[in-house]
């Protein structure tokens, strides 16, 4: 069987704390943090950076207004230009509701989708499911996993890096046949 990666267990949110930057700082990328509950800073201890989701929605919710927009003025002004109650042909306060309309669509299936895209969702089955102590990681552990994709992982010295950072247990956990 292949090795997906090492799961290490913590006792305490300040052992998981400091585990992480020990990991950040030894060069690693491809690892995450465990809690039952969100841990204030753990994204920064864990070296991450800022989202592009909101570029993302911003762009579409923008592109959205424009199409919303574009369309209403080839409807009105080119493709069936007609003289309502003796407006212009491109009358645009009038479309102002639809292109915020499309606006907030646009941003709004970019928000959606965009945060699947980044999240790789959906997975229906992860690897560190089949970790027996995995299991508490929603009730009262902590864990950190480095996968074996990342460009440092090395078994040996990754658990000894886990192990001297604080790590009650440790465990190889095989990709799944």
């Amino acid at each position: 069987m292949a090795t997906w990666g090492l799961l290490a267990e913590f006792p305490t949110t300040r052992a998981l704390y400091r585990a992480c930057e020990s990991v950040r700082d030894a060069g690693y990328v491809r690892f995450d943090a465990h809690t039952p509950f969100p841990v204030h800073g753990l994204d920064r201890a864990m070296g991450m950076k800022r989202s592009i989701l909101p570029w993302i929605i911003l762009v579409l919710g923008l592109g959205g207004a424009a199409v919303g927009f574009a369309l209403q003025w080839w409807v009105h002004a080119k493709a069936y230009p007609l003289v309502i109650s003796g407006k212009p042909y491109f009358s645009w306060p009038a479309y102002i509701p639809i292109t915020f309309e499309l606006g907030v669509l646009g941003g709004a299936l970019a928000a959606v989708f965009g945060m699947l895209g980044l999240n790789q969702l959906p997975r229906h089955h992860h690897p560190i499911f089949e970790s027996a102590r995995f299991a508490r990681a929603s009730d009262d552990r902590f864990f950190i996993s480095i996968e074996a994709a990342d460009p440092r992982f090395d078994a040996v010295a990754s658990r000894r890096l886990l192990e001297e950072a604080g790590a009650t247990a440790v465990e190889l956990i095989e990709e799944p046949a």
